[in-house]
């Protein structure tokens, strides 16, 4: 039986890849986080710019986060018992804000060996049609990996401003609509994307990328996650520190190996993407 989604919702994400909306905590709790993240912002400029991998091992807040019982319940449903958060990520569209992101699978340049991965997206702020929420495309993350082209374009908050070499069906795009304190759960094989933010409102939200303890990383590279739930038999991947507080030096050192690491990682997955034509 589910912990926290019902069979309608689970089955749901089995069918359309997605489940939206799901409540981990209230609004004041949402302006907690989002008060501790725009404080350690205002005292570390820059700071997104610095902790774009893993910065779950750098900020307190958000490596509690990441830890959410009502997030991990719902990520149980669809996972299993056996839990690791493999990556963070931070969105952010300020009042007017061109950013965007084309229509693309997660897990593409990940080298991940299974999609026995999922997304949270969790809402700091209210996220709408309107400040430019996540839009998917219910079903597609059961077509496999789709051919990517890497176009790097101005606005596309992608890393390489990857986009599918698919024709999509506008029609069929679902608007994640989410208020503060909610989330939604994702297949990294989901088509999705957003629109710029057109309105007078802040769209921030965190991405919390948690992965079955099975998966494990392809490349030849080393890589870490964070155990959140259950128990890591297989032991693919480098157990991370939990810092004690925000940029403590233990966590700061295992954090500059872990870039080094993810550095030449992708690198690696971006040479054999432009050795077939920057396809995938």
């Amino acid at each position: 039986m589910p912990k926290i989604l019902t069979d309608a919702q689970a089955q749901g994400y089995r069918t359309d890849g997605y489940v939206c909306p799901i409540r981990a905590f209230d609004a004041e709790v949402a302006a907690d986080y989002r008060d501790r993240m725009d404080r350690l912002e205002a005292d570390h400029p820059g700071l997104w710019a610095g902790a774009k991998v893993k910065p779950h091992l750098l900020m307190t807040w958000l490596n509690e986060l990441m830890r959410e019982p009502r997030i991990l319940d719902a990520v149980e449903d669809v996972l299993g018992p056996d839990i690791l958060a493999w990556a963070t990520g931070h969105f952010d569209k300020k009042p007017h804000d061109p950013g965007f992101l084309a229509w693309h699978q997660d897990a593409t340049y990940w080298g991940l060996s299974e999609p026995s991965v999922v997304t949270a997206w969790v809402a700091l702020t209210p996220s709408t049609r309107q400040n430019g929420c996540m839009r998917v495309v219910p079903g597609t993350h059961t077509e496999g990996q789709l051919r990517h082209t890497d176009t790097f374009a101005t606005g596309n908050m992608a890393s390489r401003g990857q986009e599918i070499q698919v024709d999509v069906d506008e029609t069929a795009a679902v608007d994640l609509e989410l208020l503060p304190g909610e989330f939604s759960l994702h297949h990294t094989m989901l088509v999705h994307g957003s629109l710029p933010n057109t309105s007078d409102v802040r769209r921030c939200g965190i991405t919390i990328r948690y992965v079955a303890a099975h998966v494990r990383q392809t490349t030849g590279f080393q890589d870490s996650a964070t155990l959140v739930r259950g128990t890591d038999r297989h032991g693919h991947f480098r157990p991370e520190p939990r810092p004690a507080g925000d940029f403590d030096p233990t966590a700061s050192a295992f954090y500059d190996e872990v870039v080094g690491e993810a550095q030449r990682r992708k690198a690696a997955i971006a040479a054999q993407a432009d050795s077939a034509g920057s396809e995938r």
